[in-house]
């Protein structure tokens, strides 16, 4: 054993340890964790509170919530100092504007709010007694806003952008490009419509629209997805099969056209900016100075280069700031304008760490405004009326994310104490902060306080039922060792279940596995089957932050780079070799799991390294990169530029398989198309192997969306690994567990 090994067994054998000899807590009368349980509603963690936006006076918070564990929200609204807290509306009640809200905007004078209600427009008053009805025709509006000037309420629908006026009159068709989709059958991520005004597929926060601070102009994200190849994807649920046809892209091939359009509010008419490049482009992000420029933030789809880009209303393009580097993988940038209205901030991956810079338009040379020792995770949020920045940082440890603030005087400042993930939405005074917080036992909640005393912040929901608090949830704990290759340092989060006897002999399950795993937070209902696989079942849960994951360096992250299945299978079994080495861990009994990426790793784990794990569940495995999305050339490139990272397919190495694997997979997933799981299953049979399948016939790549499914998928799943790794009631033994 190395003695960078030892030293780190020591240590943490004293953590864990210590918490192994300690009497398990007594709890009061709960029903016990069952995958049934855990799909069922009301929902066991509640429903996070979305959309916290402050009142343009900064006196309340509105956002979007359900206090009683169900999945329709209403409209919530809170003081400034996290009191008062009172419900606009009623998804339950009866009356007429009755239904859940999915969407709003405030009025500027702060006194009502525009919410999108049964696909209509609602006006209501801060007291919620008043709800006028401003549209009757239904349809999927989304994306409602109000002008700065107050005059107009805008939406989408039908992939084009309407206006309505505020102070009454017909609705306008502001634009009309929207073409319907392709397919017709409405599932998947790629059944999106030909032309709209909206979101890309893949990539970027870039909002749909943004009115210009004059309220003359919108600057609108066109995009166009006509170029793109038609793929089928077979649906057999109909009166009759059926082949659904989606625009779905391959590595090498030609994205969605993504653009940036202007549109004239008085002249009304739309002319598209002549962005360079946009089928292999992605706008991050575009938004309006307080002076009238807009910035716009474009970066090719294989994350190699980045431009920022100014333009005026009449819509010349200047280029302020260009980067380029061949070794980037996905890259988590962002922009906005610095509160003093006239330098752009980016969070960039410039050096080491993702930090936030300040750029003046003229100047080249980006300025640092955070340290060098941690990364900045997502965009700054610009307060003109104090010159702060707010964001959120791995400092002081990458499981955690803290708001920060940079003030006038320049210096970060830390505002949260409380451990966990927090993400920040100060008031546009300055003057107060809100913030959603989580951690390894508490849903997602919302606390409001002063700015400059976040950690005395109020909490404003609690969402799970009382059920919640009967349950012995399981902290965190979080330890680190060495990689067998690369001289990295790993990080990892291990659940131990409760009450955990040393001197018996515990299964181990990784999972899920996948990059950026290691946080201190609930993780919706993957997190909860963790609990309960720990909990009821008694196996030990770890998860693994690989090569490709945030807050390690920039070398740690590229190391991805066309290497899936290769070097994040050594930090998977680095932390086998790290697991074995605790004396209350069955080294035979060793399990692993996942979705997606995590599939993939489950897949090739077994493959490439049998005997590692015992047994392994893949979820949706990406086996295949000539089927990766046409995004996925920032990990993949490009089979005509670099063919050998096609030749990394699982297929080959299928010859291989000597544990037991299950495949889960959805028959409608367009991400990882379900044809993959087809051609290894007929290469597996063909080489004689025994492994399980189990489909949903409808279910996309998100399999545990529907309740009926992730019931079914996930029971296979647990019951999987309590066969062969003898999970359940008996999951420790004495001696080192059942033969294979």
């Amino acid at each position: 054993m190395p003695r960078s090994m030892h030293l780190l067994r020591l240590v943490t054998l004293g953590a864990l340890g210590a918490l192994a000899i300690l009497p398990a807590r007594a709890w009061p009368q709960r029903t016990p964790l069952t995958v049934e349980r855990l799909v069922a509603t009301p929902s066991l963690s509640g429903t996070t509170p979305v959309s916290p936006t402050w009142s343009p006076d900064s006196r309340s918070l509105a956002f979007l919530w359900n206090d009683r564990a169900q999945a329709a929200r209403d409209l919530f609204l809170v003081d400034r100092d996290g009191g008062a807290l009172r419900r606009l509306t009623n998804a339950a009640g009866g009356d007429e504007a009755a239904g859940p809200v999915s969407g709003f905007a405030w009025l500027p004078d702060a006194a009502a709010l525009v919410v999108v209600r049964g696909g209509d427009l609602w006006r209501i008053t801060l007291s919620g007694t008043r709800a006028e009805r401003l549209t009757q025709d239904g349809g999927g509006k989304s994306d409602v806003a109000v002008s700065p000037d107050g005059r107009w309420i805008s939406f989408l629908r039908d992939g084009d952008l309407w206006l309505l006026p505020a102070a009454g009159g017909a609705v306008v068709r502001a634009t009309r490009v929207g073409v319907p989709p392709v397919g017709t059958v409405p599932l998947g991520t790629y059944f999106r419509r030909d032309v709209e005004i909206g979101s890309a597929t893949w990539g970027g926060d870039a909002p749909a629209y943004a009115w210009s601070p004059d309220s003359r102009t919108i600057a609108v994200h066109h995009v166009d997805r006509r170029g793109v190849r038609r793929t089928g994807v077979p649906y057999y649920l109909g009166d009759t099969a059926v082949l659904n046809v989606l625009r779905r892209g391959m590595p090498g091939d030609d994205n969605e056209m993504r653009r940036v359009g202007l549109y004239d509010v008085a002249a009304g008419r739309l002319s598209l900016l002549d962005i360079p490049e946009p089928a292999v482009r992605r706008i991050v992000d575009y938004g309006w100075s307080p002076r009238g420029e807009l910035l716009i933030d474009q970066e090719s789809d294989d994350a190699i280069d980045r431009w920022l880009f100014l333009t005026d209303a009449g819509g010349a393009l200047r280029t302020i700031w260009h980067d380029h580097r061949e070794s980037r993988i996905y890259n988590a940038i962002a922009s906005t304008w610095h509160p003093d209205g006239r330098r752009v901030v980016i969070t960039g991956d410039l050096e080491d760490r993702y930090r936030l810079y300040a750029i003046t338009p003229g100047d080249s040379v980006p300025q640092a405004l955070t340290p060098a020792r941690s990364d900045v995770d997502g965009g700054a949020v610009p307060v003109a009326a104090t010159r702060a920045l707010y964001y959120t940082s791995t400092d002081p440890t990458p499981s955690e994310r803290h708001i920060w603030r940079i003030g006038a005087r320049g210096a970060p400042q830390r505002l949260t104490t409380r451990p966990g993930i927090h993400t920040p939405y100060p008031s546009p005074d300055g003057t107060a902060l809100a913030y959603v917080h989580t951690d390894d036992v508490t849903p997602p909640e919302l606390y409001v306080g002063r700015a400059d005393a976040a950690a005395a912040a109020r909490r404003v929901t609690t969402s799970p039922p009382a059920e919640f608090a009967t349950q012995p949830w399981i902290r965190g704990r979080y330890v680190s060792f060495p990689s067998r290759t690369g001289g990295f340092t790993l990080h990892a989060r291990i659940l131990v279940p409760p009450g955990l006897d040393s001197a018996r002999k515990y299964p181990v399950l990784f999972g899920p596995v996948y990059s950026n795993t290691v946080r201190n937070r609930w993780a919706g209902l993957y997190g909860t089957v963790q609990q309960m696989l720990a909990i009821e079942h008694g196996y030990i849960v770890v998860q693994v932050d690989v090569r490709g994951s945030t807050g390690y360096g920039r070398d740690f992250r590229e190391k991805f780079l066309m290497d899936w299945g290769g070097g994040d299978l050594d930090d998977l079994e680095s932390a086998v070799d790290y697991m074995k080495s605790l004396p209350f861990v069955d080294g035979d009994r060793m399990g692993i799991w996942g979705s997606s990426y995590g599939g993939t790793l489950t897949v090739y784990s077994l493959f490439k390294k049998p005997g590692v794990f015992r047994a392994g569940v893949a979820g949706a495995p990406a086996t295949d990169p000539h089927f990766f999305g046409s995004d996925d050339v920032a990990i993949v490139r490009r089979p005509q530029t670099h063919p050998e990272a096609f030749r990394r397919g699982a297929l080959q190495y299928a010859g291989n398989l000597r544990d037991h694997l299950l495949i889960i997979h959805g028959m409608q997933d367009d991400v990882v198309p379900f044809q993959t799981t087809v051609a290894l299953a007929e290469e597996l049979m063909k080489q004689g192997k025994d492994f399980d399948v189990a489909f949903a016939p409808a279910a996309t790549h998100g399999w545990t969306q529907r309740p009926y499914y992730a019931r079914y998928l996930l029971q296979r799943l647990v019951d999987h690994f309590n066969r062969y790794l003898g999970g359940g009631a008996n999951a420790a033994s004495a001696g080192t567990g059942a033969a294979r």
